[in-house]
Parts: C-alpha cells; sequence; structure tokens
C-alpha cells in the first residue's frame, strides 16, 4: 500500500508511516501545495496511492463520481497529530489493508473506526 499524505496534514506522518513499514509521500513532494482536491484523487488513482486526510472534500467527491478508487483514509479528530493518533490509524491501515487495495473508505476517528467499500452509494431520501 502506498499512501499520499494530504496538505492539511503535517508531513511528519511520513516518518510514522515509513517506521510502520508503509510507503508515503506527502502532497507537497508531489505536486502544487494550492491544488485543488480532484488533481490529487486523480494522481492518487492513477498511481495507485490511497490518500490520507482530514478533508470531508475527498469523500464528497467519491459519493459524487460513484468512484472506485482511490481508496480515501479521513481521519476525524481534533487533533491529527501522528503523536496523537498515529498508531490508531496504522492499526486501521493494517487491519484493512485489503480492503483499501480493493477501493475503501476508511474513516478513523479517537473512539471507531469505520469502512465503506466503493463505490459509494449514498441514497438521498
Amino acid at each position: 500500500m502506498k499512501l499520499i499524505v494530504d496538505m492539511n496534514l503535517s508531513p511528519r506522518w511520513i516518518g510514522w508511516l515509513v517506521n510502520a513499514g508503509i510507503e508515503a509521500a506527502h502532497w507537497s513532494t508531489l505536486g502544487a501545495n494550492n491544488a485543488p482536491d480532484s488533481e490529487i484523487m486523480a494522481y492518487a488513482s492513477a498511481n495507485n496511492y490511497v490518500v490520507l486526510t482530514h478533508d470531508l472534500d475527498f469523500s464528497a467527491i467519491l459519493a459524487a463520481t460513484h468512484g472506485e478508487k482511490p481508496s480515501v483514509v479521513q481521519i476525524r479528530a481534533e487533533d491529527v497529530s501522528p503523536d496523537v493518533i498515529g498508531l490508531q490509524v496504522i492499526a486501521a491501515l493494517r487491519q484493512m489493508a485489503t480492503e483499501l487495495e480493493n477501493g475503501a473508505l476508511l474513516t478513523v476517528d479517537p473512539n471507531r473506526t469505520r469502512m465503506r467499500l466503493l463505490p459509494l452509494n449514498w441514497s438521498v431520501d
């Protein structure tokens, strides 16, 4: 599994992920700092990356496009520092590796982890 760490997360995540044996790159080393989320998603999809973010826009893009890839991991916490939630994120990545390789939306918050397989099929009632 390869991860792109979104601009809204610290580059310190790279060290945590690499130390856990997960290949990772911060978006700032791959593309423009002000790139729209759609560009990050397109790059991730074309290059077989999973996106790690704190931004809800990525799940909205997946829902709107019924996308099957790339997988997205959302951290939903007030403190998104790897020192605070890094171990929980790494555990979730390991536990859900197969689903993430095949296409999934994984949400990690301090109290629980939730996973939805892609494509997202949210109905509006």
